[in-house]
């Protein structure tokens, strides 16, 4: 249900999301045409995109079934038998003059997705999802003047998200959004590339006082970043209460954002769905999906982030902000658990992965998939750690030639730069029993409970031993031989 929020100026915000993402098929919905982005233009349109006459639509089994496994993900209902219907209006880039949806039965319908907001979880009910084909783009630069049309996304799948009008923030919406993309790339049926148009949100967004009629929303269309959602959102919500505060009417329409402004503006009246005409498409049969196509695609489905978390919690012992950071995505999942597995050691495996491998991911702008660091090199290198081999210090020294590519085996660089730990008890009390004879100011004040003076008593110790002395066991030869 809703969740509630502090009003804006006495007034209420009201959020529904409608989210196109770009099925990962390699050909599109209705065609054998090739999906890959990036090709010149119209070199990937063939007769059935281009609304040849005598052509047929035939539908690409491959984006039902990743629609069936973002209604399974969700807890929706899959409904057994859907119908698509011709929305009809008239754009340059749209060469039928309709395009092919669903309408009055879907193929999701329902569900749920939920997130972490505040550090209070919360939920957003979804009307529905439904299979779709992508239009052609209207290319208006570099044309003199004129505009170009390339049909390579026209018959492009998408699966269209539609949500509730749950959300009161434009910072729930936008973890809304997140928790949708991390899905639905965990599960493997869209990239999630918003630069590239893969996934992109349509916000509907009204402001009403509270206890009021639902107020008259406007759609902004086609934000494809988290922070433009945001902006947008933030943007028209002031513009409504504006008007509304200045006894103006709210038009319902579709409008733009501006990045560059940070400014929302009209582009046409917002058309409701008789305005489409909708009509069962004549060359397309429902769409049958038997019980038994849902379950093969249950099995092959992977284990869903919030129940890996709690597997992580559970079996592994992480606390749950651990967990959550280990499950950001399937990859990032995997590479824990080659590392876990690896070492032996959960929670220092987590430790790595939030510390120096987060580190350096963010720094460089890369996900896990292109570590140039191997789980199993990293897991190696964790042992050392554990069998006192190596300091916490020196493996972060290690850890930076295996990452930048200095080297490629751990033993090797603990050996080349002499990182290896003093391990040896006899000559390491001898050492401490230096340190001790050395430091007879610092030992005074140990021993009239000052804890400093035995923290200052480690350090010299390691400075003596060049910083390769195990500082658990340098701690404990200080402790008896003090006593």
């Amino acid at each position: 249900m809703p969740s509630s929020s502090p009003l804006i100026r006495g007034f209420e915000v009201v959020i529904g999301l409608e989210t196109h993402a770009q099925l990962s098929t390699a050909s599109k919905i209705f065609s054998g045409a090739s999906t890959q982005f990036g090709a010149a233009p119209n070199t990937q349109a063939c007769a059935v995109d281009l609304a040849l006459p005598g052509t047929l639509p035939v539908m690409n089994r491959g984006a039902v079934e990743r629609a069936i496994r973002f209604g399974l993900a969700v807890q929706a209902k899959v409904a057994p038998l859907s119908i698509f219907a011709r929305k009809n209006y008239f754009y340059p880039d749209l060469p039928k003059g309709y395009q092919i949806s669903q309408y009055e039965i879907p193929v999701v319908q329902g569900g749920r997705v939920e997130f972490v907001l505040d550090g209070a979880r919360r939920g957003v009910r979804l009307t529905r999802a439904h299979l779709e084909e992508d239009a052609g783009k209207s290319l208006h630069e570099d044309y003199h003047g004129a505009t170009g049309i390339d049909l390579n996304r026209a018959g492009t799948p998408l699966l269209e998200i539609v949500s509730e009008p749950d959300m009161r923030s434009s910072a729930e919406a936008v973890e809304y959004a997140k928790a949708l993309h991390a899905l639905v790339v965990w599960l493997g049926i869209c990239d999630g590339n918003m630069q590239e148009g893969s996934f992109r949100c349509d916000a509907n967004v009204s402001v009403r006082k509270p206890g009021a009629m639902l107020g008259t929303r406007r759609e902004i269309k086609n934000l494809n970043s988290f922070r433009f959602l945001q902006q947008a959102i933030d943007f028209e919500v002031q513009w409504q209460i504006d008007r509304l505060e200045d006894g103006l009417p709210i038009q319902q329409a579709t409008v733009l954002f501006n990045p560059d402004t940070g400014e929302t503006r009209a582009m046409r009246t917002k058309e409701d769905a008789h305005d489409y005409r909708y009509f069962p498409d004549p060359d397309l049969p429902p769409l049958v999906i038997a019980p038994e196509w849902v379950e093969r695609v249950r099995a092959a489905m992977p284990e869903l982030p919030a129940v890996m978390a709690e597997r992580f919690q559970r079996d592994d012992g992480l606390p749950a902000d651990d967990a959550a950071l280990m499950t950001q995505s399937l990859p990032f999942a995997r590479y824990y658990e080659a590392v876990r597995d690896g070492c032996g050691n959960a929670k220092l495996a987590a430790n790595w992965l939030m510390g120096e491998v987060s580190k350096r991911l963010n720094a460089e702008d890369r996900g896990i998939e292109a570590a140039p660091l191997p789980a199993a090199t990293l897991a190696a290198l964790i042992g050392r750690v554990i069998d006192g081999t190596v300091s916490n210090n020196g493996a972060r020294q290690v850890f930076d030639a295996l990452w930048t590519g200095l080297a490629a085996d751990v033993d090797a660089v603990i050996e080349a730069r002499g990182l290896r730990q003093m391990n040896d008890s006899g000559a390491l009390e001898a050492i401490v029993a230096e340190v001790i004879a050395a430091n007879t100011r610092s030992v005074e004040e140990f021993r009239a409970g000052k804890d400093k003076a035995f923290n200052a008593l480690v350090g010299q110790v390691m400075k003596a031993s060049k910083g390769k002395a195990n500082p658990a066991q340098a701690s404990e030869l200080l402790k008896k031989l003090l006593a």
